[in-house]
């Protein structure tokens, strides 16, 4: 399988049925932009079809581990219907193409995982996290409903009560307190981080890659069963894309300030049928 076509992630095969997806550049906190957010969707077919991968750990780079998308994505999508339906697709890719990719997947988190970053690392089987990182799902604090991965996955990790609390909020969580309610399966130090996930990995691809395969098919059955919530959710934060809300929620972010929301047309109107 030949991974050179792809600009923002790179393939490391270290031997044994083991590889490392890479996101982004060295010494920058990786951030997709219109083609590597089409990338990150796209590659899990690939993994899925390399006979040489067993056990796959995606990670960032020295900074972090992602920021999600660029703000120049984020202001195609703001302005142009064509990139909103764009990312709509690639998005809902990105997540059941990981879903049905039968190989391994382990997340290593550190720093900031933020956005479509943050759905890779939570969408990994096994999401490894080092202390002190950051877990920030901030859709709604840019103005959006929380769709990418939110609805499809946090109530099952976490319980509903949680997953409400911090989508809602979307307040930070470090490593420790996501291991702590059950967003990670393991959390480590973080000079121990990558360590522990190359363990995990070597282990993993000396196993029984049936076994091991048939029984992520099965368990992953559960969130096929949230795809009609997952799907609304995404239909529902492409269409905040064009709202008063988001342009809000960007210009803050632009000129680094607290969002002042201008009042919800919805307010009187309750939520969505």
């Amino acid at each position: 399988m030949d991974y050179r076509h792809y600009h923002s992630l790179t393939i490391e095969k270290t031997g044994n049925g083991v590889a490392e997806l890479i996101m982004g550049e060295g010494g920058r906190l990786p951030a997709a932009d219109a083609r590597g957010h089409a990338e990150l969707a796209a590659i899990w077919r690939d993994i899925d079809r390399d006979p040489e991968i067993s056990v796959v750990i995606v990670r960032g780079q020295e900074k972090g581990f992602s920021a999600g998308g660029t703000l120049e994505l984020v202001e195609q999508m703001a302005e142009h219907f064509e990139d909103r339906a764009r990312v709509w697709r690639e998005a809902r890719e990105l997540v059941m193409n990981m879903v049905d990719c039968s190989k391994i997947v382990i997340s290593a988190i550190h720093g900031p995982a933020v956005g479509g970053g943050l759905a890779v690392a939570l969408l990994a089987d096994i999401p490894v996290a080092a202390r002190n990182a950051r877990l920030i799902d901030g859709h709604t604090r840019l103005g959006v409903a929380a769709g990418d991965h939110a609805a499809i996955i946090w109530p099952l990790l976490c319980g509903m009560a949680k997953a409400k609390l911090h989508l809602l909020l979307s307040d930070e969580i470090s490593g420790e307190e996501a291991e702590r309610i059950g967003l990670v399966a393991k959390v480590v130090e973080p000079e121990a981080l990558l360590d522990t996930c190359r363990e995990l990995a070597a282990t993993l691809a000396a196993g029984p890659q049936t076994a091991l395969r048939w029984t992520k098919h099965s368990l992953n059955h559960w969130l096929r069963l949230a795809g009609p919530a997952f799907d609304s959710s995404l239909a529902l934060e492409m269409l905040g894309f064009g709202s008063p809300e988001m342009r809000e929620g960007l210009a803050a972010v632009k000129e680094r300030r607290a969002p002042v929301f201008p009042p919800s047309p919805l307010q009187s109107a309750g939520a969505p049928e």
